[in-house]
């Protein structure tokens, strides 16, 4: 049969390929994003409290109130701001449905979105299945910063959304007290615009503060933001995350959140609930993260990959120039095939392709896979 393709253009997504190939080479898996340590005993056993409580049917469709208040309490500790659990929180499938249902309820047929290269690979197909238009802004290389005189050229009166990602995946790179004014004065400017902005990696920022544009009253009233638990607490199989929006927005929001999956998983949304009520669960993330990439980091000195700054996120860069010039889409498939460490080419986050021989680790794994990945990776 001929199908017409709604996205002709997409095939599977490259950690999806990655992590079979790692699989079917009984590769070290450094590609896809998710840890392989034990999650926190404490947090598993809310979940058993939550089965045995029966809290196994559907949750309310915005999500459940001691979960919404729990993450308005943690946002007030966090970031010292107010949100409303009634009218601001949607808890969502995941961030990746958090953002579908934005861009569903707000983009409309020929609407332009402004999104940064390398992007992650979820931000473009959900604004075409909308019929909206993403206009691609490559990042500054190797700095990864935003060229903010470009974001400035490319709006226009068809422009609808900008979609910020903060701590940065792929590159790791981390928003300053400058790009947020520089968002600020554009908002100013052009006071139509909607900011979506991904802050999944909030708890992993090794440079300064996370900066979140809920702290900006200039951005907030404009702006709707994405989080993960699945990130946060390690449990990335939980899809489980939330929409922070003003309630205008939200409510728009969970017009289309409501038809998508109506509700996120209950039993884990009781979990994750009980689980933040017992303290600052998150406060030691960044620092655990920081001593995975400063071990190896340091395993891999001496080798001939070039490490790029990494200020956030559970991912690094390295630049592989002084190994091989072939691109890094082949140069990851080899290394995976011969060497047997899965890594991710930064290619593939790009519209045009733009290929400066950069791959993508994941260090969110235990010492022992880390330290083995680092030996085999000082040899080439």
């Amino acid at each position: 049969m001929d199908i017409p393709s709604k996205l002709p253009n997409i095939g599977t997504s490259i950690f999806t390929t990655m992590s079979v190939l790692a699989n079917q080479e009984n590769a070290i898996n450094l590609a896809q994003g998710f840890p392989n340590f034990p999650v926190d005993m404490e947090l598993k056993k809310k979940v058993i409290e939550g089965l045995a409580a029966e809290q196994v049917q559907y949750a309310p469709m915005a999500g459940r109130l001691d979960l919404r208040k729990s993450i308005a309490r943690k946002l007030n500790l966090q970031h010292g701001i107010e949100v409303d659990p009634l009218t601001e929180i949607t808890v969502t499938a995941g961030a990746t449905q958090g953002i579908y249902a934005a861009i569903t309820a707000l983009i409309q047929p020929g609407d332009e979105v402004i999104l940064f290269d390398p992007a992650y690979d979820c931000y473009a197909p959900t604004i075409q299945l909308n019929q909206g238009i993403p206009m691609h802004v490559e990042l500054n290389f190797p700095a990864y910063s935003i060229p903010w005189e470009k974001v400035r050229a490319t709006i226009n009166a068809s422009t609808k959304m900008i979609i910020i990602n903060n701590p940065h995946n792929p590159s790791g790179a981390v928003l300053n007290a400058a790009d947020i004014r520089a968002l600020e004065k554009i908002i100013e400017t052009y006071p139509q615009l909607i900011i979506l902005s991904d802050e999944v990696y909030e708890h992993m920022q090794f440079v300064g503060n996370h900066l979140s544009v809920l702290q900006s009253p200039k951005l907030r009233k404009n702006s709707m933001v994405t989080y993960s638990f699945g990130k946060t607490l390690h449990v990335t199989g939980w899809k489980l995350g939330y929409v922070i929006a003003p309630k205008a927005l939200n409510e728009e929001l969970q017009k289309a959140h409501q038809f998508q999956v109506f509700c996120a998983n209950n039993t884990m949304q009781y979990a994750v609930s009980k689980y933040l009520d017992e303290g600052n669960v998150w406060a030691g993330i960044s620092k655990m993260y920081q001593a995975k990439r400063d071990l190896f980091l340091k395993a891999m000195e001496g080798s001939r990959f070039k490490a790029l700054p990494c200020n956030g996120t559970y991912f690094m860069l390295f630049d592989y120039s002084a190994i091989s010039k072939v691109s890094d889409v082949e140069f990851a498939i080899t290394l995976t095939k011969k060497h047997k460490v899965a890594t991710i080419p930064v290619s593939v986050f790009y519209k045009q392709k733009t290929d400066h021989h950069v791959v993508r680790v994941c260090f969110a794994k235990n010492e022992e896979t880390l330290l083995a990945a680092a030996k085999i990776l000082k040899e080439l």
